[in-house]
């Protein structure tokens, strides 16, 4: 299987300069291709192939006046970004013809120059060394490596955030690695209050990185609202925002990471509930919480797959929250301000989330937690 190894890199000034002309040049080559296509589609003409695109915004645009800088940058990437509009519309149309999994993919937008920036290194264009990793027309960067590559990378993609920072992300071919069974099983209930239930009882909250620094965003808005447009100034606030916001979005992703490693280090059997996060999420209150469940269960996914284990999940239409985990009897609908309740056949105290996470690996066909942890 694939996957992707990103580390933090430190250019130099003239690095950055060098950077600058390379996601310049590679954003340009996909604007020109996309107007291109755009024009010619309502003009309802066919889809022209990489291969003339290419020669029309790289080679032919190179002899003209208006880009012959193109020519300062690598050839590599200039080429990949036209696979990648390439690609992009294949997804486009197989989106349009119902062919993928859910929502349809929207209409491809032109890049910009103040979002994030990213260029993309095939083989060939770049070498990786034990300090440093070389790229073609940029010299050696100087990279942090805080974990090893697992094999020799294909392809580099080098990013520049909008906090100013500097990513390599590699594509690597991983062999699954299947850890021991341990013979233990665990059903999760995922929520907003308690991020996560477990099913032996133990609960998770997550981390409030937004709540915490609220105030000092606010201030720092306030600060860049004030500032002349296309100040020197007015830039110098925008990286302060931009700042704040990446370290929430880093305390957020770190807390998922860690959590989804965790289960899948210490549990065989993983059940889940399906939620209806296109629908939740419209919850303008609660999006970025329900958006943090999502990501959540696509990294224990991913992580299952890569280290054998077995995760199931379980239709969302199943009343785990009404059912009694000792009777199996309904108790009927709960308020969700209904925390705890007792169970009218049997007589056995429920705290709610703890009871439909016991009822989800029930369903889900794990044994229970007291048979597996005895």
């Amino acid at each position: 299987m694939k996957a992707r190894f990103k580390y933090r890199i430190y250019p130099t000034e003239l690095q950055k300069n060098a950077l600058s002309k390379l996601f310049g040049c590679a954003r340009t080559v996909w604007n020109d291709a996309l107007d291109f296509c755009v024009k010619s589609f309502k003009k309802g003409e066919k889809y022209c192939k990489e291969a003339e695109l290419q020669k029309r915004f790289i080679t032919q645009a190179k002899k003209t006046e208006n880009r012959r800088w193109l020519s300062e940058v690598s050839n590599i990437t200039l080429q990949q970004s036209i696979r990648d509009l390439g690609q992009a519309y294949q997804n486009f149309f197989k989106s349009c013809k119902g062919q993928t999994k859910g929502k349809k993919i929207r209409l491809l937008r032109f890049k910009k120059r103040k979002s994030a920036q990213s260029a993309k290194f095939i083989i060939g264009g770049f070498k990786v060394h034990q300090h440093n990793v070389y790229l073609a027309k940029i010299g050696k960067l100087k990279i942090v490596w805080s974990r090893p590559l697992p094999s020799e990378p294909s392809s580099v993609t080098i990013i520049k955030d909008s906090a100013d920072r500097y990513f390599l992300s590699f594509v690597v071919e991983m062999n699954t690695v299947k850890l021991p069974d341990n013979g233990n099983a665990v059903g999760i209930d995922l929520g907003i209050t308690d991020f996560a239930t477990f099913s032996h009882g133990e609960k998770v909250k997550a981390p409030k990185p937004l709540k915490k620094h609220l105030e000092k965003l606010r201030s720092l808005q306030r600060k860049l609202s004030n500032k002349p447009v296309g100040s020197k100034r007015r830039e110098v606030a925008r990286i302060k925002v931009a700042k704040l916001h990446a370290k929430i979005s880093d305390t957020r992703t770190d807390f998922l990471h860690k959590l989804s490693t965790k289960v899948i280090r210490e549990n065989q059997t993983i059940a889940l509930e399906d939620l209806n996060v296109s629908g939740m999420v419209k919850n303008r209150k609660l999006s970025r919480a329900i958006s943090d469940l999502r990501s959540f269960r696509t990294m224990l996914e991913a992580k299952a797959t890569m280290y054998g284990r077995d995760l199931r999940v379980i239709n969302r239409w199943e009343p785990t929250s009404q059912k009694c985990f000792c009777c199996g009897e309904k108790g009927g609908k709960k308020e969700l301000s209904v925390r705890e309740w007792t169970c009218l056949f049997c007589g056995k105290e429920h705290d709610r989330d703890i009871n439909a996470s016991k009822n989800i690996l029930k369903v889900a066909g794990g044994q229970s937690e007291t048979k597996k942890r005895t």
